[in-house]
């Protein structure tokens, strides 16, 4: 028997799991990440607790699985874009990982598409912001100078992780343009941009295929997961790639929702599309590409009000309560920018709110308007996409919101498209997907799709909360560009 273990560092957790060459799912393992916010507008991880954390993850995996080590044919791993990490001739590293979510570059991004942003899009597919590799190097740049001086190795996360594997130093491509460093012209990396910041090339990795076998599992890993040295470990890719490729995200016109840490909408197209702000990533299949726009508080929103109003019945209570309340919340709205806003406003000062609080308002209404206040900010950038000309269809759901019954309704009716739900639907599925097709047990990503990816529920929009809903989308969208303001001058405050 030959079975796949994939391995994804999210925003909050990390997973490992086992599934066999059908797709099933036999282990899972994971292990908590902490974000550490040193001040407004700032997000960062020490990636020594990654490692820590694939240990362990990997190692509950294996034994909820119950097959021994030796028969994992191949490890693949992803992890979120943009996330640097900076190691030095020793191979120490240098600072903590600058997270996707952290805001600190804006001056930054702003000189940088001011003085050449039409070139950066051209080049690497994507307008710069904060986001973005490329502003949080030039921030570091100008702000902590030592640290880039002794930089001897820049890592993007599920590359560091990998090379807690491996002791190995690549990339993939679509990872190099989520560094918006990239030329997608070349499949390498940009001389133009990097000589924008000045930034040495020698220390950006070679860039290898997804799907590229880059070594074994080393010893010292060994020791610390529980796996077999010497088992192929391939390069992978980011999080949203691989988990758009594993709810088979593979057909141009195909789309999908991720209910995760951050919100975020995908659409697979032939050839690039770019349309910023909405990103442009290459996908793991050769010739297609995908876009993705999305909103910085999703999941991290739902777990911030269970741990502010549901700290004893949890996130099944949220949904239990939530599907007591009839559509609109009894007009309690929620803004979700607990951490500013990305799409479609790009506004890192934007705060977050319950409006519409009336005395017979309860937790069930809080739980059910923020599920709703979510789905609205998704609708917000599914407009904002679609007035650029991209155009979708079903949209499937991915992340670990997409297990609610709730919520998925109320995304099929606030955006007014079919929702479909994958049998699995978390990065590390797909990781361990694309190590598969890496170590020739799968003939092409397309038969890996074909064999393993499964639709188990789907959700039709209803006509009467739909309109009800786009009722409520239009005061939600005046409340906000009210609100604005208001938080501008809080931040001041």
């Amino acid at each position: 028997m030959r079975y796949l273990l994939g391995i994804d560092l999210g925003a909050g957790s990390l997973k490992a799991m086992v599934i066999n060459t059908t797709g099933h799912r036999l282990g899972e393992g994971s292990s908590p990440i902490t974000t550490h916010i040193p001040q407004p507008g700032f997000a960062e991880q020490h990636p020594a607790e990654w490692r820590e954390a694939l240990g362990m993850a990997v190692k509950q995996a294996l034994a909820a699985a119950g097959i021994p080590a030796a028969q994992i044919a191949g490890i693949g791993v992803s992890a979120g874009a943009h996330i640097p990490v900076l190691m030095d001739p020793a191979e120490k590293i240098i600072r903590p990982a600058i997270m996707w979510s952290d805001q600190r570059s804006l001056v930054e991004a702003q000189a940088l598409h001011a003085q050449a942003g039409e070139m950066i899009t051209q080049t690497s597919l994507n307008r710069i912001n904060p986001t973005w590799t490329l502003a949080m190097l030039a921030w570091l740049q100008k702000h902590e100078p030592a640290n880039i001086a002794c930089t001897a190795k820049l890592f993007l996360a599920k590359d560091y992780l990998r090379y807690c594997l491996t002791g190995t130093w690549e990339t993939d491509f679509s990872d190099a343009v989520g560094a918006l460093m990239a030329d997608d012209a070349t499949n390498n990396w940009s001389p133009e941009i990097c000589a924008l910041i000045g930034w040495n090339m020698d220390t950006l990795p070679p860039i290898k295929p997804a799907t590229a076998i880059v070594s074994g599992v080393t010893a010292e890993a060994a020791a610390l997961t529980g796996l077999v040295p010497g088992t192929p470990v391939i390069c992978g890719s980011n999080d949203t790639s691989v988990e758009f490729f594993g709810v088979g995200g593979i057909t141009p016109g195909v789309g999908a929702v991720k209910l995760a840490t951050a919100g975020v909408l995908f659409l697979a197209t032939h050839g690039k599309s770019v349309h910023p702000p909405v990103s442009c990533y290459p996908h793991v299949i050769d010739g297609l590409y995908y876009t993705a726009t999305g909103t910085n508080s999703c999941a991290s929103a739902h777990r911030w009000l269970r741990d502010t109003m549901f700290i004893t019945g949890g996130f099944a209570e949220m949904d239990d309560l939530a599907a007591t309340i009839a559509p609109g919340s009894g007009g309690l709205l929620f803004h979700p920018y607990l951490q500013g806003e990305r799409a479609p406003y790009w506004d890192p000062q934007l705060r977050a709110d319950f409006i519409g609080l009336t005395i017979s308002h309860s937790r069930a209404h809080f739980a059910r308007a923020l599920y709703e206040g979510i789905a609205f900010s998704i609708r917000d950038v599914l407009q904002a996409a679609q007035a650029l000309g991209l155009h979708y269809g079903a949209i499937r759901l991915m992340g670990g919101g997409a297990k609610s019954p709730t919520w998925r309704q109320i995304i099929a009716d606030v955006t007014g498209l079919e929702v479909e739900v994958m049998e699995n639907t978390d990065a590390s599925f797909g990781a361990a997907l694309l190590a598969g097709v890496g170590v020739g047990i799968f003939a092409t990503p397309e038969d890996a799709v074909a064999n393993c990816v499964r639709r188990v529920a789907s959700c039709t929009p209803d006509p009467a909360a739909n309109t009800l809903y786009t009722k409520q989308f239009a005061i939600y969208k005046d409340a906000q560009s009210a609100l604005a303001p208001i938080s501008h001058r809080l931040g001041g405050v």
